[in-house]
């Protein structure tokens, strides 16, 4: 097992198109890190530039001592499972957890073994001689798995290996993937769009965008105390409400309708603003009361819109200029067109920089 450190790492395609720009990381040994953003935003060319598939065009790859930047993919002692799983459909079971080990020249015999012990761990031993094509989806996903850990390699890199499970099974999968990374104890660097797998699985996360990285935290950091409004809107089941809004007389002004600066006593002082200054105001709608009775603190609105998530009811409401949300139990769902009271949890609420990359403002 080893750390990852990237140090400056830039990969720079032809046309000009950097898919990672200069990124600084550290991830540490027996980690499980991932590496969370929306589509195009440079994760899985991360991946593939820490795994060797791309060259680096400027920067540093060091697992654990040594610098393996100009390493070629077998060298870097490193086992990677990609989305599609790529197991060669001509082979057994067998075949395809042996083939890394027949390419580093391990005997017939060990090779055999090493499979056999590993598939055994994942339920795979009555299998083993069956082809993909005759194995379920979550099958393959095993497969794939025994595949990467027969090598005892130092570092696994998966690049969304859940997406191509149903619902129910990349639940299942998820948890025996924690479980078993645990269990192992392998630095696993662990690419995906799905902010859930995210926030369920990973020790530490990278929110990216743009090829750079936009937060680095444990998901509790990265979900309760976003670092800008870009992973403040990409991270939650819902978005997070953000509400333009503008200093006036000590409180905010959302056009319609003012709120106190939230913090000790309401007071703009609670934070580093000033008179005049103009803010993006932060808030889960988890955070926001839906009262059907006019309270302090509280902004009334029309709803607009009534989503129904199961055990609770996700309610969008006009107020003034702006569109709040919040969702609320379902026992207490307001109709189409009623009137209601959103009172945002005072310690809850974030404010960001109107300008600029949308910053955190510091208490």
């Amino acid at each position: 097992m080893a750390s990852v450190t990237l140090t400056g790492l830039v990969k720079e395609y032809p046309n000009g198109v950097r898919g990672v720009d200069g990124v600084d990381l550290q991830i540490a040994d027996g980690e499980f890190f991932a590496l969370l953003g929306p589509s195009g935003c440079g994760k899985t060319t991360l991946l593939r530039t820490l795994a060797g598939l791309e060259a680096a065009t400027e920067g540093r790859i060091d697992i654990g001592d040594r610098d393996v930047t100009g390493f070629e993919p077998g060298e870097r002692d490193v086992a990677m499972v990609f989305q599609d799983y790529a197991l060669f459909p001509h082979m057994t079971v067998t075949d395809n957890i042996a083939y890394p080990l027949r390419i580093q020249k391990v005997g017939r015999d060990e090779r055999s073994a090493r499979a056999l012990e590993t598939a055994q761990g994942l339920s795979l031993a009555a299998l083993m001689e069956r082809r993909p094509a005759q194995l379920s989806g979550g099958q393959q996903q095993r497969v794939a798995l025994a595949r990467a850990i027969a090598c005892h390699p130092q570092v696994f890199l998966f690049d969304e290996p859940l997406s191509n499970l149903d619902a129910r099974l990349r639940l299942e999968a998820r948890t025996f993937l924690k479980q078993l990374q645990k269990s192992l104890g392998v630095t696993t660097v662990f690419v995906t769009h799905d902010q859930a797998e995210a926030l369920a699985m990973a020790d530490r996360m990278a929110v990216m965008d743009g090829g750079r990285i936009r937060q680095v935290g444990t998901p509790r950091e990265v979900f309760q105390r976003p670092a800008n409004t870009f992973v403040a809107n990409f991270i939650g089941a819902t978005p997070m409400n953000l509400l333009d809004a503008q200093v006036v007389g000590g409180a905010l002004d959302f056009g319609g309708f003012t709120l106190p600066v939230p913090g000790e006593g309401g007071r703009a002082s609670a934070w580093p603003v000033a008179e005049g200054d103009k803010v993006v105001y932060g808030v889960r709608p988890e955070y926001v009361q839906c009262l059907p009775a006019p309270a302090e603190g509280a902004a009334r609105g029309e709803v607009t819109a009534v989503e129904n998530l199961g055990v609770s009811v996700l309610v969008t409401a006009q107020a003034g200029e702006q569109s709040v949300r919040a969702v609320v139990p379902e026992s207490d769902e307001p109709a189409l067109g009623d009137t209601v009271h959103l009172a945002p949890s005072s310690e809850r609420v974030l404010l960001y920089r109107a300008d600029g990359d949308g910053e955190l403002i510091g208490r």
